[in-house]
Parts: C-alpha cells; structure tokens; sequence
C-alpha cells in the first residue's frame, strides 16, 4: 500500500539557478490544491539539519515567479555525505511530520535525497541546475537564462573587441560540462568554442589559428571558455605573447545565475514542480522529474544517476565549420 503523504517539504540545494522560485512556487500551490501542508527548508541540507523549517502558504510564494535566485536560500553540505548524517536529516523529517520532500537542484542534490529515499522519507528531485548536465533529462531549470545572460554579455564584449582589434578570451559556467559554452559559441559566432567534453588542449595548434586568420584580414577574435577548462587569464597571455595580438579575458562568473527567470525557466519549472508533487501524492518515491523525448516523466534515481551525457557531435562539428 502506498504510504500517505500528509505534509511535503521543499528545498533547494547546490548552486542556485533562475527559476528555482517559480519551482517550489508550484510545489508550495500544487500541494494545497491537493489539501496537502507544505514546509520550506531554508538553505538546503545545511538546513535541514539545522531544522531552519517553516510553515508555508499561498501567500508565501506570491510575487516569486518572476524572481532569480531561491527565496529558500541555497547552499552546499559536504557532512549529508555521512551515514550518520543522513540519518539524522531524515529523523528531522520525522520529527516536523515530513513524509515527502521534493528537492531542487543538481547531481549531488540528488545523491542527498537518494539517501532519504532509503530512510523512509519519499523523495522526489526536480533538476534545477544551469549547467545542463543532468544525463536523465533533456533540459535543466535555469539554463536558458543563464545562456541568455551570457550570450547578451558576450556580444558587448565582442563590441569593443572588435574596436580594438583585440582577441577576448570569454569564460563562461559550467563545471565540467561544456553545454553553455558550446550554445554561446554558436549563438554568438564565436571563432574558437573550449569545451572539457572535446578540447585536445593542443594551444600551438589553437595559436596558429588565430595567426592563420589575421594573415586573412580577421581583425578581432572571440574565444569561448569553458569553466571545465578554465585559465582564461594565462591563455590569453599567451596568445598576445606568440600573436602580438592585444589579448583580455573576460569571465563572466556568477551574473550566469542570477537575474528574472525566462519564459521558458518559469514554465518548465511550473511543470516539474507541479509534477514532482503529483507523484509524490501518488507514492513514489525516489525518482527525478524530467523532460525527455518532448514529454514530462520520471526516472528512479539510482537510474538516472548512473546516466551519463555529452554535448552533441553533429553540433560540436556545425560549430566548426560556423566558423
């Protein structure tokens, strides 16, 4: 018999992305609509353990959808790696009468509520991560506007760079996944596009390039930097030393995940969020909300993360001859 879900909590852990509020906006909404309570647990895991848990209702997420951030807070929690720990989080849960918990965010938010999920507590994680790398599902909350964000920054750069003359080494989010730097190269025409998933690091060949160009009449030159791949400043260096060519880095940073969440962010966010209630309703547990193949589903956890994910080849070698 599935177990009855009386009381649903919400967190967001890891990094923050835009449409996290619109997320647990819809968790918060489609759980009373359910006759359902709702808790918020501030700041992630960290929270969890600290019992930092409220009372949530409608009125607590009015005028949120349209925010960035997390009005959760967010935060990492390297100790929920312990058995202990993990323990102690899910008698938390008990103790405040928590029998499902919907989680917002990446990877490693997920190994968190995997672990719940083995300590009785029905869990339920909802991908929210600008990095795009989450194998199960085909989009991420937060991505579009993180690469909207970053494609708008980088065509000022590319502005004064090409008053300059000037090569711009343009790093931008990621981690180890190459997803926002692959879409901005492309959208933002860039001559040279590092990514972890596809970079020989062969940096005389990458010199010789730009030398190439220059003898063509290419005056100014866009370079777009996976995080995964970093060294933006010393790369940079490097090419205005064996180029001649005035040479700056740029990165981005963390503007990547801030500001209003896009259309699309508020409203796959929506879903996922309404979602993950619904299934936690119908008892499951120990699933990722996803949106594979054009539709909304679910994947079990251990599943999905022992998924793994590349940036497309065909788009990879379009990009490459865009050039």
């Amino acid at each position: 018999m599935a177990k009855e879900i009386n009381t649903i909590g919400v967190l967001t852990s890891g990094g923050d992305a835009p449409g996290m509020n619109a997320a647990i906006r819809a968790v918060v909404r489609e759980a009373l609509s359910k006759g359902k309570k709702v808790k918020g647990i501030k700041r992630g895991y960290a929270g969890l353990l600290n019992e930092e848990i409220i009372d949530m209702d409608e009125h607590s997420v009015s005028d949120i959808i349209s925010r960035g951030g997390t009005i959760l807070q967010t935060a990492r929690c390297l100790e929920f790696k312990q058995p202990e720990v993990q323990q102690k989080g899910a008698e938390i849960c008990k103790k405040h009468g928590i029998d499902g918990i919907v989680v917002i965010g990446g990877d490693g938010s997920f190994q968190g509520a995997q672990k719940l999920a083995n300590h009785g507590i029905n869990t339920i994680g909802v991908p929210g991560t600008i990095d795009l790398d989450i194998a199960c599902t085909d989009y991420t909350i937060g991505f579009d506007t993180a690469i909207n964000t970053a494609m708008e920054a980088i065509d000022k750069v590319r502005d004064t760079s090409t008053s300059h003359d000037r090569c711009s080494v343009i790093e931008v989010m990621g981690r180890g996944a190459g997803y926002i730097a692959m879409w901005c190269g492309i959208a933002n025409g860039a001559e040279e596009i590092l990514i972890p998933e596809k970079y020989d690091h062969d940096e005389a060949a990458l010199i010789e390039r730009i030398k190439e160009n220059r003898k063509k009449g290419k005056q100014h030159y866009i370079i777009i930097n996976a995080e995964g791949i970093g060294d933006s400043q010393g790369l940079a260096k490097r090419i205005e030393a064996a180029t001649g060519m005035e040479s700056r880095a740029t990165i981005l940073g963390h503007m990547q995940r801030g500001g209003s969440p896009s259309c699309k962010d508020r409203m796959y966010a929506s879903i996922m969020g309404a979602y993950a209630v619904d299934i936690l309703c119908e008892g499951k547990s120990n699933r990722v909300v996803a949106h594979a193949d054009g539709k909304f589903c679910d994947f079990d956890i251990d599943e999905a993360l022992a998924m793994t994910k590349s940036v497309s080849e065909y788009e990879y070698e379009i990009a490459k001859n865009l050039v």
